[in-house]
């Protein structure tokens, strides 16, 4: 099982507990428990997600105070941006650059838990992992910073 695809088992493997669904003729995908869980199709597995990604906002607004400043920063951005008489090319991209801003701030933040449950130790690579993290995540916020001098410094000159 020394091959680079960690997620495919050969046909000698099927004799374990996993449910195996062939890929190819020579390679088996195991199912997961989470996919068993999640449904396989349809609506239910849309729900299921849906469910899902409003417990990952919870969770992250709960326990992460730089998610909730970033939410609270965005929120006041859009209030300023249905006022402004920005061109509707300027409001899409400061826009967009917001919702960029939380993206990676929920991916920040599901990188911090993984690393924090993984150990709390002290770890040169936990404390690369986080740092990388918090470093994509300054990146975006100078990016929306950046942005709304543009669309500000248009309207005044």
């Amino acid at each position: 099982m020394n091959n680079s695809k960690t997620t495919a088992l050969s046909h000698e493997h099927t004799n374990l507990d996993y449910k195996n669904q062939p890929v190819s003729d020579d390679t088996f995908v195991a199912d997961s428990f989470a996919n068993e869980v999640k449904g396989k199709k349809g609506l239910a597995r849309i729900v299921k997600a849906t469910g899902y990604s409003i417990d990952g906002f919870k969770a992250a607004y709960k326990f992460e105070a730089a998610f909730r400043q970033v939410i609270w920063l965005n929120l006041l951005l859009f209030t300023v941006i249905i006022f402004m008489p920005f061109n509707v090319s300027a409001k899409m991209v400061l826009v967009i650059a917001s919702f960029l801003s939380l993206i990676v701030e929920l991916i920040n933040t599901g990188i911090e838990a993984s690393v924090d449950h993984t150990s709390t130790d002290h770890h040169p690579l936990a404390k690369i992992a986080k740092d990388v993290g918090s470093a994509a995540q300054f990146l975006a916020l100078l990016l929306l910073f950046v942005l709304w001098c543009m669309a500000l410094s248009n309207l005044l000159f």
